[in-house]
């Protein structure tokens, strides 16, 4: 593709996105382009202001706030967290994957708060979803696409937590999403504060992310965009939410695995932060050099890249978001560190290069498998001089 536009505009004109935003910048050069609709009515034209679910492009920012209290000294990535989760403070272990919820042993060791950055704590999703102990993380917790009001209280969403038994003993396996939930009670435990006010005081603020939240204040409503999923014939979007949905009123429980909306300017200042090493605004820090260091470096062994496959595609994982750990596709860097939202959303920076590349769409995957849009931006921003 000869722009960025024109990239985008090919699956506009197709049907298969309504619209999208998107933004390429290498160092100080930046491209930006919104194309399309907030929705398939044609409303309004989709703007760079635009507002997007993010879904799993949240747990970057979960993670970074996780550390930020690691360098306060009210975490430690050793320290087992029951001290502020009791209700993990003796979890139990199915025998084997495939075997029944009674059939447990207890944890071999604690779970640490590293153990939830890296999620090898137990708690997540397999390759193999119809393991028995999967399913409470569907029913129980509702885990999966997000739908934010019909989440548990944090306070209720642990207790039945602590009822399910662990898919695997605690640091031996990478399994996906639940850990990032339980890291934002933990940081609300932990502080003493919601998990929102933490995240708006601590990191939305100083970074000038005015428009991210768990929840679209009604004067902005214009400004949000409807979510679709792909029709179950193959055929156009169909309509999952609008803006005066899940979305207009603030949660009993906000997911630090997906909740968040943003747009990509909020996005482009966070992850201008960790390509930076922590750093912000004049030199002012958010983050340590370390602190970033430790969240964008691949933490799992060979053997948990590769049962994790199903959603890491050949990647390694940090503290909430994937590392590439070898040229496996045009796009593919070393140490290019991000994420992908079930929304159709996408955040990931490259230290090597100076590149950052969002990418904001309202049309839920269809998998765990990036998308083809996804695959093609990436290849664009790859290529672009």
């Amino acid at each position: 593709m000869s722009d960025l536009r024109s990239l985008l505009e090919t699956h506009v004109g197709d049907g298969s996105l309504p619209g999208a935003v998107a933004l390429v910048a290498h160092r100080e050069d930046v491209e930006v382009a919104a194309v399309g609709s907030v929705d398939t009515a044609g409303t309004a034209p989709m703007a760079r202001d635009s507002l997007f679910r993010i879904a799993s492009v949240t747990k970057p920012v979960t993670a970074a706030a996780t550390m930020m209290l690691v360098e306060d000294g009210l975490l430690a990535l050793d320290v087992p967290v029951a001290r502020w989760l009791p209700e993990l403070g003796a979890p139990t272990v199915v025998r084997t994957p495939a075997a029944p919820l009674d059939d447990v042993v207890p944890a071999d060791r604690p779970i640490t708060v590293a153990d939830l950055l890296t999620f090898r704590a137990g708690y997540g999703f397999p390759a193999d979803f119809s393991l028995p102990a999967v399913a409470p993380l569907f029913g129980a917790l509702k885990q999966g696409p997000p739908r934010p009001q019909e989440v548990a209280a944090p306070d209720a969403w642990m207790a039945a937590l602590g009822r399910i038994p662990l898919l695997h003993q605690p640091g031996e396996a990478w399994l996906y999403n639940t850990c990032s939930d339980i890291l934002g009670v933990l940081i609300a435990r932990a502080t003493g504060q919601p998990f929102q006010d933490v995240l708006a005081e601590r990191v939305f603020e100083p970074l000038g992310m005015r428009d991210t939240a768990f929840a679209v204040p009604r004067g902005q409503l214009h400004r949000f965009t409807s979510y679709y999923r792909p029709a179950p014939d193959g055929g156009g979007p169909e309509l999952v939410d609008t803006p005066d949905g899940e979305w207009s009123t603030l949660p009993a429980f906000p997911s630090g695995a997906g909740g968040l909306v943003s747009t990509v300017d909020d996005l482009y200042a966070f992850n201008r932060m960790l390509l930076a090493g922590g750093s912000y605004g004049g030199g002012r820090r958010l983050l340590s050099a370390d602190s970033v260091r430790q969240m964008t470096t691949d933490h799992l062994t060979a053997p948990q890249r590769a049962a994790g496959s199903l959603f890491l595609e050949g990647q390694g994982w940090g503290f909430g978001g994937s590392v590439d750990v070898a040229r496996l596709a045009p796009w593919n860097v070393p140490g290019r560190y991000g994420w992908i939202g079930g929304t159709g959303t996408a955040a990931h920076i490259v230290p090597a290069t100076g590149t950052i590349t969002l990418l904001l769409t309202q049309r839920e995957l269809a998998g765990p498998a990036s998308p083809e849009v996804m695959r093609q931006f990436w290849t664009y921003a790859a290529a672009r001089p």
